[in-house]
């Protein structure tokens, strides 16, 4: 059998390294298609394949087509939008994903972004600690989790929304279980987002919300940027001098929000939550193990379409 890894960004050396040793220590063959910049080479490489393993390349229906031998599909990394969950289960592919293995990377750039903030952006002038503030963090899921463990070493109070959390696993982290997500917002004066783009979730962080936040409040997005209603976080910076924001996503206003904003927005030029070489190693390796198992054993553990 045939495995494909297809990234466009692609993993660190050392991470390929590994994937090949699993792949091939399982008798399989191991195909690679990094930096392309043309579909068509997707679609080519795709053609004979029977798993895929990818970042944040996308898998479509036009991919799925092209791909009649494929049956397992495994996003490196937690979110999976990249991936027509629809169109691969209609093709009878089995799509996963590896959680947990960027947690780690993703909840320090959390707070590599909260204390470049708290400090006015290094402009030099006076800012602030994040010591006694006030963390409300927006599932509580593997990220959320690191979150709450480095917010403890900072000193800070912890809070989550999570409804698919319970109660009793937040309260064991040292974390105060919230039950509206109004309540998240108006409680505390740093928020980190950590939800899903999905149809119930696109859009649902806007101006209402953010203008519930105490003073001098600070939104922290390294999940998804089709999860901030832009106008309205536009609209609400506009509204509230003292609020700030900051993301690893670029917005699609971003030009806009950095001229009329600077000093009170950032963001990453691409990116950059799993950006680092323990969590390439970590999920690329992940991918690899879960692309065996389900090859050989018929393993779907982490399977996300139905």
């Amino acid at each position: 059998m045939k495995v494909l890894v297809a990234t466009e960004k692609p993993f660190a050396a050392v991470a390929v390294d590994g994937i090949r040793k699993e792949i091939e220590d399982a008798g399989y063959e191991l195909v690679l298609l990094e930096k392309y910049t043309d579909k068509a080479d997707l679609l080519k490489a795709v053609a004979d394949v029977d798993a895929l393993i990818i970042r944040s390349d996308k898998v479509d229906a036009e991919v799925l087509d092209a791909a009649k031998n494929l049956k397992v599909v495994v996003r490196a990394g937690a979110g999976y939008d990249n991936v027509d969950l629809a169109a691969a289960t209609a093709h009878n592919v089995c799509v996963e994903n590896t959680p947990g293995q960027n947690s780690n990377a993703v909840a320090e750039l959390v707070f590599g972004m909260a204390v470049m903030a708290f400090r006015n952006m290094y402009n030099g002038t006076s800012g602030a600690e994040l010591k006694g503030k006030r963390l409300g963090i927006h599932a509580f899921g593997q990220v959320g989790r690191n979150v709450a463990r480095i917010a403890k070493g900072f000193g800070m109070e912890v809070s989550a929304l999570d409804p698919y959390c319970p109660d009793e696993v937040m309260v064991e982290a040292g974390v105060v279980p919230v039950h509206s997500v109004e309540e998240l917002y108006k409680t505390n004066q740093v928020v980190s987002l950590h939800i899903p783009a999905t149809d119930e979730t696109r859009k649902s962080v806007g101006k209402a919300l953010l203008e519930l936040m105490p003073k001098g409040g600070l939104l922290i997005n390294t999940a998804r940027k089709e999860v901030i209603d832009e106008d309205g976080l536009a609209a609400a910076l506009e509204a509230r001098p003292d609020l700030k924001y900051v993301a690893d996503i670029k917005p699609d206003i971003a030009d806009a929000l950095n001229e009329k904003f600077e000093g009170r927005v950032f963001f990453t030029p691409k990116k950059m939550g799993a950006q680092t070489s323990e969590a390439n190693i970590n999920a690329g390796i992940a991918a690899a193990r879960q692309v065996v198992a389900f090859l050989r054993d018929g393993i779907d553990r982490f399977r996300v379409n139905k």
